[in-house]
């Protein structure tokens, strides 16, 4: 397995639901902003440096969620000042897209309480058509490449 991208998506008071728990729709959102962070600020230079691993991605070239899968394992109660760990890598690369494996814990030492997977489309904007991903971007890609996360209804589970 290659690298992979943690970080922590600090808890608001917005993301629990009457009753009482972390509702499913805002944990979508820290998942989505971990996908985010990852794309634009995971580490890729021998320096540290955080320029993300779609920094060769051309101006005009959009990433659009073609797909996301979403597993619950446990509840998740709002602790005041208690971030949410996300861990994320490439679980494929395709011509023109790619998935990424999220694990969303309460804390560290938890199981993950979601699972997910995204699809990410890479689009042209201004040819209204799907873009084939350059080497750069693939090698980029390919850096944190692991399997894919496991899903409750995938063939063979």
């Amino acid at each position: 397995m290659g690298d992979v991208f943690d970080c922590e998506i600090q808890a608001r008071m917005r993301d629990i639901n009457l009753g009482g728990h972390v509702d499913n729709v805002e944990a979508l959102r820290v998942l989505d902003e971990a996908r985010l962070l990852f794309f634009r600020h995971a580490v890729l230079t021998a320096d540290n440096e955080r320029r993300g691993l779609l920094r060769d991605l051309p101006s005009g070239v959009a990433e659009l969620v073609g797909a996301q899968r979403v597993d619950y394992h446990s509840e998740m109660r709002f602790v005041a000042f208690q971030p949410f760990l996300v861990r994320i890598w490439v679980s494929h690369v395709g011509r023109s897209s790619c998935a990424v494996s999220l694990e969303l814990r309460v804390a560290p030492d938890h199981a993950p309480a979601v699972v997910a997977e995204t699809s990410t489309v890479f689009w042209d904007t201004a040819a209204g058509s799907a873009w084939p991903v350059s080497d750069a971007v693939r090698a980029a890609l390919e850096s944190y490449a692991g399997p894919p996360v496991a899903l409750r209804d995938r063939p063979g589970r």
